[in-house]
């Protein structure tokens, strides 16, 4: 259980953050700034949650995502030790990871098929789950990053977890506009 008396620490003050496991890391490590983006895109759906209210089944499933970006975080945060409920160590699983993908898959069997390319926009909770698309994409770059650095660890199923999620905010998007009826499609060379 996590306890917060103290919301300032000063430990941070030298430009250091703690892990999980305690040890200490600049706050521009490749490891900080991986997980501190999961946090960005976490605060992210939380605005895209406002404009969600009249999709019920979307709210729910960016709520349980907000929570697994959470575990998410700590398995970025805890790549060694550190302990979860239960005293394991807190790790994106598998079964998240397929919870992903059935509601991607749910989603997108009322969605007719794309033949161009979606421009974030139609609805204000589409153009706000799309924005989170980015976000975790942005996540998942560093991830990877991270993933391909001598001593470093990433585990597979957090970088198959937040690819899945950016593959799931795009149906999501899609879906908050009326099912793709209101996705605004890109004309290639429109403007010329």
């Amino acid at each position: 259980m996590v306890v917060l008396n103290r919301i300032y620490t000063r430990t941070g003050d030298d430009g250091t953050t703690a892990l999980g496991s305690g040890e200490r890391r600049k706050k521009f490590h490749p490891r900080v700034a991986a997980y501190g983006t999961t946090d960005e895109l976490n605060a992210v759906i939380g605005m895209a949650r406002l404009y969600t209210v009249d999709a019920p089944e979307i709210d729910a499933m960016l709520g349980q995502i907000q929570n697994d970006l959470f575990d998410l975080g700590a398995d970025l945060c805890s790549p060694e030790r550190g302990k979860g409920p239960g005293g394991e160590r807190l790790t994106v699983t598998a079964a998240q990871v397929e919870r992903l993908e059935a509601g991607i898959d749910r989603l997108n069997a009322h969605l007719a098929s794309l033949r161009s390319f979606v421009l974030p926009g139609g609805t204000a909770a589409a153009a706000h789950l799309h924005l989170a698309r980015t976000v975790c994409r942005r996540a998942e770059r560093l991830m990877v990053e991270l993933a391909d650095q001598a001593g470093e660890t990433v585990s597979g199923v957090a970088l198959q977890y937040i690819n899945r999620l950016s593959d799931f905010l795009f149906v999501a998007s899609r879906y908050v506009n009326d099912r793709g009826a209101r996705d605004v499609l890109w004309v290639p060379g429109a403007n010329r």
